[in-house]
Order: C-alpha cells, then structure tokens, then sequence
C-alpha cells in the first residue's frame, strides 16, 4: 500500500529529514519495493521550482486545507543554475522606461523568433514577480538616495536590472529556500535523483510523440544514499531541471546541470522545441582547472568594461554600433573570430580604468576569484573565453506552463516558452522562470481536485550488474559528448560539423544504451544517458535549422 506523505500532525524536523523519511517508507512497505504519493511533485531546486512550491503551499496553508508537496533534487537543495546566476533579474521599474520598450529589447534579441504575446506576458508581469521576490526577503542593491540600483546589460536599452552585487541568483535561492525548508507543507528530498517519468508506457501502452492523451502519473526516484530506487506518484508534476551547459566542455552551469527533465521529457514523448540555440556567455574567466567555468558578468561590461584583444586593441567596435554592449550572440561570435584570427585561446577584459571602490563594492566575488589565480582586475586585463550558458529551447510549454503531456509541467531554462525566440535577452531568463511558474502554480491549483492518482504502477526493474572499475566507460563518453559539441556544435557551426556529430553521437548512443541496459542503475550513467539524449536533440535541431538566427550560425568556411 503506497505512503501519503502528510503534513498532519508531524514535526517539522521529521518532515525534512530524508533518513526519517526514508525509515517510515521501509516500515510501510515490502523490501526493495518503496512506493509514496504526492499530490504536486518539484522536480528541481531553483528558482523556478521553489517559488512553485512555496506559491502552491501557501495557497493551500491559508485556506485550511491540506497538501502534499514533494521537491526532488540530486544534489543539495541550492545546488542550481539560480545559484550561480550574477547579473541580476530584469524587469520595468522605473518611471522613466517602459514596458514597450523592454518588449521590443526581447524582440529584437530573439531575432524574430519569440511569441510577441508571451513576451509581452512576461514583461508586463515582471514588476509584480520581482516584488513578490522582495516582500519574500529577497535585498537587492540600492544606491545612497535608497532608489534600486538599476543596471544595464547588452541589448537593453535602459536600465532595468536588479542586482545583489555579483550574486543575484545566491541571494534569491537564500531566500527562497528559507521559505520552503520552514514551511509545514514541504517535503524536500536532497540527494535524490528523478530517472524517469512515469507514463502509459509504463502500463503497456504505446503512445505517439504527436498524440495528446499522454499522461504524466509520477517519476522513478533513486536515494542517493541508500542506493534504493522508489515509485513517487503524484497528480501534477513540475519540471524544473535547469539547463543541458555540461554537454559542453567549457561552461558556466554547475556539474548538475546535465538536461535531466528535458531527457526524461523526451522519453516520455513529450514535445522538445528550439534545443539549436544555446547561448554562449560571451565572458567566463579562462581558467582550464575550474568546472564550471567561472562568470565574469556581463554587468561589468554594462559598468564599462572593454573587450581587447592579445593586443590590446578594443575590437568590438569592428563587429557592431553597440560595441561591448552588443547581445550575446553577437558578442560570442565576435570574440570567437578574434581568437581565430590570432590563434590564442582567449581574449582579454579591461576593467582597469574603473575605479577600485567601484569594482570591489559591485563585483566583489570577481574580484576576489581574479585575485585568487593572481589577477588584480584594477591593474590587470581579465582572460576571457566564450562558455556554454544558457539554453533558449526545451520542452514545448503553453503561457500556463502546460508541455504536451497532460499533468506535466515544466519552467526555467528546461522550458521552452517562445520568450527567449532565437537569443535570450540579458537577465531574462530570471523573471520568465517567476512567471510561468505562477502561471502553473494558478493551473495547479485549479486542477488537483480533479485529478486522481494512477494504480498499478510497476516497480522500477534494476537487473544491471556494473562493475566498478567500468566506471571509466563512463566518464570517458561524457568527455567525448562535451568534445563533440564543443568542437562541432559550437558558437559557428558548418554543415560538415553537424554531419560529424550526428556520425559520432548515434555510435554513442548504441554503446551508451547497452552499458546502461547491463548497468546497476548510479547517477553517473543516468547522467550520461541523459547527456547523450540531449546532445543529439541540440545536434539534429542545429542540422535542421537551415537559416543562420539568433545564436545557430552555420558557415561553410
């Protein structure tokens, strides 16, 4: 008989702790066969899934009523893309801009690609988002008259960006996670890894990629520490999985951040959009020992930093009117043909001529992390490289955060909502992730009552036997993926690339889908499976695409 997870009549402390968690679920249920119920299920920890979490929570906190809620996440609870993102969230604050031109700022990034009535969406929407944000504990800087200081980012035309210093996203996951580890209605499972929906497949049924009666009825969860696999079924579920930056060898993405929910999505049937157009942060401090790749911000530019080259000439001027300032694609692009032309790994950003009071109080970890490997940005250039960022494609989502499977939902980087069209306009991607997973969270509410849990689900069948040192099978095929995307499926592209990658990606399929069929189920290859999944839907998007847009830019040099 599966466990309802209740919030009724249980300490606090009981509720969050997973080794409690887990004993009551062994003395409810058979060996080897752990089973519990949920009514919404988070799959994620950013902030995508938490402020969906927090929103459904108390939703039903004030009206009396009680409600399971699970997050899912593999790693600790703050470990996510929100973590690490530094610029800010964007959004019209001030008297002086507007939101037509904020809208029209996203448009043109997108390059003609976006939903004009998903942006406008979230762009009328941002200010209340971002407000909630604040009257939930969120600080962002102020300047000495106690006005936002508000910064301005490449492609925007004002200044709209909210900031904490250099640590935006940290700040916003602090106070987040204060919320919901606090709230009496929140179950948090860290450590733990979701290795994939459950669906009709998994009562016998066939069901198409285009047809729309799939169903979502939960997912099959590993604990990472006992090593035991459990069905959680719910009646909604949230994807919120961040983005796909480690198929790539150089990013700016944490190590979790290996395209779980749109892999899983996939398998699933679900429809996945736009995975050709992976921005690339123009600006990550060359350093070839970190992973991930350490940001330099694209604030710094906004504060006047100068992109040069190993001569210390400032070439943007040749590329584009808007100079440093350019969007991303164009800046990425720009500096990957200057260190073409030079042959050097790396270009350099100036930020000597900006004052140390203003460096130290506006970007304190960078200046820290630069003086770290003996780099003093008051006086020295900082050695810059294009990294892997953010993902502007996913899975195919409506303006209530709906995907084509029924009960399923997904927001964040993992989503594809027609905000970002072909490039994700700076400090974006923040404010979308607020908005559509309010949007859920209003659907979510709406539906629950209607919807019942599924039967008969069977148990996850791990026959796989690894041996240990096959391990290094592993690891050596996710380095092979990152060098294929990296080196083919970059920043410039060529129709030959792409024919290689595709070549090289369906040989790893097979090898990879017949070590994790023989395998013991372990992160590693769940990870792995779900990198190459995503690898070839980034790869055969980008072969597809046949006009160059946005970020996808295909030459035949």
């Amino acid at each position: 008989m599966p466990l309802l997870i209740s919030p009724k009549g249980r300490d606090k402390k009981m509720q969050k702790t997973d080794s409690v968690l887990q004993t009551k679920m062994n003395s409810n249920l058979k060996p080897q066969t752990l089973n519990h119920q949920t009514d919404f299920l988070i799959i994620g920890s950013g902030i995508a899934g938490l402020s969906y979490a927090y929103k459904v929570a108390e939703h039903f906190k004030q009206k009396n009523e009680t409600v399971t809620i699970t997050i899912v996440t593999k790693d600790k609870i703050e470990e996510s893309n929100t973590k690490y993102a530094q610029g800010g969230i964007a959004g019209v604050t001030k008297n002086t801009d507007s939101f037509e031109n904020h809208v029209r700022d996203t448009l043109i990034a997108g390059d003609g690609l976006c939903d004009e009535e998903v942006v406008k969406m979230v762009v009328k929407n941002a200010p209340i988002r971002i407000q909630e944000l604040i009257d939930w504990g969120t600080n962002f800087d102020k300047d000495e008259e106690g006005e936002y200081d508000l910064a301005k980012e490449g492609g925007h035309s004002d200044h709209r960006i909210l900031h904490y210093k250099d640590l935006t996203g940290n700040e916003i996951e602090r106070a987040l996670i204060q919320k919901v580890e606090n709230h009496p209605y929140i179950t948090i499972l860290n450590h733990h890894f979701a290795i994939d929906l459950i669906t009709q497949h998994h009562l016998g049924q066939e069901v198409k990629r285009s047809t729309a009666n799939k169903e979502c009825y939960g997912v099959y969860v590993l604990n990472r520490k006992t090593n035991q696999i459990f069905t959680l079924l719910s009646k909604i579920t949230l994807l919120a999985t961040g983005g796909v930056g480690q198929a790539y060898t150089n990013t700016t993405n944490p190590t979790v951040a290996t395209g779980d929910g749109i892999a899983m999505a996939y398998r699933a049937k679900a429809i996945i959009k736009n995975m050709e157009f992976i921005q690339f942060h123009p600006t990550a401090l060359y350093n070839p020992n970190d992973n991930p790749s350490f940001l330099i911000s694209e604030a710094v530019r906004g504060a006047g930093g100068i992109l040069r080259n190993h001569k210390g000439y400032a070439f943007m001027q040749d590329y584009d009117s808007r100079k440093d300032l350019a969007p991303r694609d164009v800046v990425a692009r720009s500096i990957d043909a200057e260190m073409k032309k030079s042959g050097t790994p790396h270009v350099y950003l100036d930020t000597t001529h900006i004052s140390k009071e203003k460096l130290e109080s506006h970007f304190p970890t960078i200046f820290k992390k630069c003086l770290s490997i003996g780099i003093d940005i008051t006086q020295n250039f900082i050695p810059v490289v294009p990294a892997a960022h953010y993902l502007c494609g996913g899975i195919e989502v409506n303006k209530h955060a709906e995907s084509s499977i029924k009960n399923l939902y997904a927001s964040g980087e993992c989503a594809c909502t027609g905000l970002h069209g072909a490039n994700r306009l700076a400090s974006n991607s923040l404010v979308e992730a607020l908005v559509f997973s309010h949007n859920a969270y209003l659907e979510g509410v709406k539906r629950i009552s209607i919807i019942s849990f599924q039967e008969n689900i069977p148990d996850w069948n791990d026959k796989g036997t690894l041996i240990q040192n096959e391990e290094i099978l592993v690891s050596q095929t996710k380095t092979e993926i990152q060098n294929i995307l990296s080196n083919y499926v970059g920043i410039v592209r060529s129709e030959k690339r792409l024919e290689r990658a595709i070549s090289r990606l369906k040989l790893i399929f097979k090898e990879s889908e017949q070590l994790y069929n023989q395998s013991k189920i372990t992160v590693n290859i769940c990870e792995l499976r779900n990198l190459r999944s995503v690898s070839y839907l980034i790869t055969k998007a980008a072969q597809n695409r046949k006009e160059n847009v946005g970020l996808h830019y295909v030459t035949n040099k």
